[in-house]
C-alpha cells in the first residue's frame, strides 16, 4: 500500500469537505432523499442523486419540504390553557433563591480563583523538590496551574453574565 503524503492526505479532506458542504448548501426540493456513500478510497461522499458504481451506501433520509428553525426569542408561543401557572409571589421566592445560589457559587469560585491565583504564582511558582531536577515536570505543573487559574476565571465571568441576566 503507497503511503500519501500528510499535505495531500489534509487537501483531500478539505476537498471532501467543502463537497459536502456544498451538497449540503443547496436546495433540497420536497421529499428529496440525502445519501451518504463511502467510495473506493474510503471517502464519505453526500449526493441527492443515484451513486455511480462502486459507491457503498451507508445511510439515506428523506429530507422535509422546508427546514424546522428555532422560533424567535422574543416571539413568544401561547400556553395550553391547562398548562400549570406560578403564582407571582412563588416564582419571586424562585428567582430570589436562584439569585442567592447564583451569588454563593460566585463568591466560592472567587476564593478558588485567589488560591489559585496565589499557587501559580504569576508563572513562577517555587519548584517542588522533584521537580527541581526534572524541568519538565515543573513546566507541566505551571501549565496545570495556569489553566486553573484561565478555568475559574472564565467561570467568575459566566456567573457573573448570569446574575446580570436576573436583574
Amino acid at each position: 500500500m503507497a503511503q500519501r503524503e500528510p499535505r495531500a492526505n489534509a487537501k483531500r479532506v478539505w476537498l471532501a469537505c467543502l463537497a459536502a458542504a456544498a451538497v449540503l448548501a443547496l436546495p433540497v426540493p420536497a421529499g428529496a432523499a440525502i445519501c451518504k456513500y463511502l467510495d473506493a478510497d474510503g471517502n464519505i461522499v453526500y449526493s441527492n442523486v443515484a451513486p455511480a458504481k462502486g459507491l457503498r451506501k451507508l445511510s439515506c433520509d428523506i429530507v422535509e419540504e422546508s427546514p424546522r428553525r428555532s422560533p424567535d426569542r422574543g416571539a413568544g408561543t401561547a400556553s395550553p390553557a391547562d398548562f400549570p401557572r406560578v403564582a407571582p409571589d412563588v416564582q419571586k421566592s424562585r428567582d430570589d433563591t436562584r439569585r442567592r445560589i447564583l451569588d454563593d457559587e460566585l463568591a466560592k469560585e472567587q476564593k478558588l480563583l485567589a488560591a489559585a491565583q496565589q499557587e501559580y504564582g504569576n508563572g513562577a511558582p517555587q519548584p517542588l523538590a522533584d521537580e527541581k531536577s526534572d524541568a519538565e515536570k515543573y513546566r507541566e505543573r505551571i501549565e496545570r496551574l495556569r489553566q486553573a487559574v484561565v478555568l475559574h476565571q472564565r467561570n467568575i465571568d459566566a456567573l457573573r453574565k448570569e446574575i446580570a441576566a436576573t436583574r
